[in-house]
């Protein structure tokens, strides 16, 4: 097989043809390699390389759904033992996994060979993956723009097809927001369908989930049936799918669908053309299947279930720097952390357990609104993210912002005034990606399908959500549109032309 070739397979295909013997795992890993080392220091996807390990690992075990099949892992949460595992951090930068993850733990039995780890921010808090301590992740379809975060390094490695998948995780659209940016597929699943333990239950309480992004729906069938799980020390469970996602594409189109659509940033932010021309594609589309669309509103207030979204991140992260401080042995200082982290580290002091709880309960009531939509609809539909991907830099604060900032942040003496701050400090961000942090909250599931490529050559999704443990009706969903001429996937992506 030659690089060519290899780009044009997913991951179920390169592990038919290592089944049929007409391929070797090594021979994959060799082409993943040569196209890591072609492209990845212009792309600077990776934050950690393991060849010698991943060819060593080899002969251990080819078994499994996937066997032989290259992977990366993401840089947080999904741990390889004795691999780096910095989460982005200066503050962990010589940081080694002791174990594997359980994530990682139910990969490596399907057969998948693990080349190494994915750039991601500091603790996965951004929407662009440019951490100090490892530079910035470019996008392939453009190196001048970013492929997003949390999830950047992975989709980055995927459109580029140094992997036919990566793993990701989701806390407020780490996995939906890069593959709206760079063309791919990306499926958050169910809030407990892919617990990740042992010993990291709550992520975000229950807001983050790992996962992949991938090319094709069928690879993520495939990991979906792997990765599904019902684990005994897990915070949230739900249950087990009963059949085989990989199965989907067998059945029949789902008829008649009702589904809502909006396409108003739920924060009162601007929404660019591009956004709404991906919408709009994708209604018509819907409309020619049979389906009923109607614009309706889920009635929650945006802007409160994300300054939620923000104090909760604000307690999580007061948390983690506490902990940090001790296994440092010092009090930490601005320096030690980037300003997202550290402001919301600060801010997370002043939090009350009170506050914290009311924050929470505010996912419920959103979570009841959103069950109560879809009483009446199958799916909800929006754009996946307002633009493009941003310029590289552009949403990374400079030296004099951060000053700014530090200095403003220490003249807000109530909560209220911190939390108001750290909202306006995100609000740059957020207007690019207002649409994604509901299925987090909610904890349903929901999927970016690449449908629309702007006059500037960079792609941009829709999003899709489905009731909880609907999973298997956004993957059925999509396995359908993949098939028509609306999916652009890699199509344009001009890095696949050299």
């Amino acid at each position: 097989m030659d690089l060519q070739t290899y780009l044009t397979l997913d991951g179920t295909a390169m592990a038919q043809l290592v089944r049929s013997k007409e391929v070797t795992p090594a021979e994959l890993l060799a082409l993943s390699f040569e196209r890591l080392e072609q492209l990845e220091p212009e792309l600077n996807a990776f934050t950690s390389v393991r060849q010698e390990q991943a060819f060593a690992a080899l002969a251990k075990s080819q078994d499994g759904l996937f066997g032989g099949v290259p992977m990366a892992l993401k840089n947080i949460s999904q741990s390889l033992a004795g691999e780096p595992l910095t989460a982005g951090s200066k503050l962990l930068g010589g940081s080694v996994a002791q174990r594997d993850s359980h994530f990682v733990s139910r990969l490596g039995a399907a057969g998948l060979s693990f080349i190494g780890h994915t750039n991601t921010p500091e603790f996965g808090l951004k929407n662009i993956s440019e951490p100090e301590l490892y530079g910035p992740s470019r996008n392939p379809w453009n190196p001048d723009y970013s492929p997003g975060g949390s999830s950047g390094g992975a989709a980055a490695a995927v459109a580029s097809g140094i992997v036919p998948m990566a793993g990701a995780s989701d806390g407020g659209g780490s996995i939906r927001i890069p593959a709206s940016f760079t063309g791919l597929f990306g499926l958050k699943p169910t809030r407990g369908r892919t617990p990740v333990g042992p010993g990291t239950g709550r992520q975000w309480q229950g807001a983050s989930i790992d996962f992949a992004l991938t090319r094709t729906v069928r690879d993520s069938c495939a990991l979906l049936d792997v990765l599904q799980t019902v684990q005994p020390e897990a915070a949230f469970q739900t249950p087990l799918f009963p059949g085989k996602y990989s199965g989907l594409f067998k059945q029949q189109p789902e008829r008649k669908l009702r589904i809502a659509v909006a396409a108003d940033s739920p924060v009162g932010t601007p929404v660019s053309q591009d956004a709404k021309d991906a919408l709009q594609k994708t209604v018509q589309w819907l409309l020619q299947q049979g389906h009923e669309v109607e614009e309706a509103s889920n009635g929650i207030d945006g802007i409160r279930l994300m300054q939620d979204y923000y104090l909760m991140n604000s307690g999580e992260m007061a948390l983690l720097a506490r902990n940090l401080g001790r296994m440092s042995g010092r009090a930490l200082e601005a320096g030690d952390m980037e300003i997202e982290s550290w402001l919301l580290s600060e801010a997370g002091k002043r939090v009350s357990a009170a506050d914290y709880s009311a924050s929470l309960a505010s996912w419920d009531t959103a979570a009841a609104k959103m069950a109560e939509l879809h009483q009446r609809y199958d799916f909800y539909l929006t754009p996946a993210t307002a633009y493009t991907a941003p310029k590289i830099g552009e949403l990374t604060h400079t030296t004099a912002s951060r000053t700014d900032l530090l200095a403003r942040f220490s003249a807000a003496q109530t909560m209220d005034a911190q939390q108001g701050l750290i909202y306006e400090m995100f609000l740059p961000s957020l207007t690019y990606t207002p649409y994604t942090q509901l299925a987090n909250l909610t904890g349903q599931p929901a999927m970016s399908v690449p449908v629309h490529v702007s006059d500037g050559g960079l792609p941009i999704g829709v999003q899709f959500m489905a009731a909880k443990g609907e999973d298997h009706r956004l993957l059925a969903l999509a396995l359908q549109m993949e098939q028509t001429a609306l999916w652009v996937g890699q199509k344009g992506n001009p890095v696949f032309s050299r």
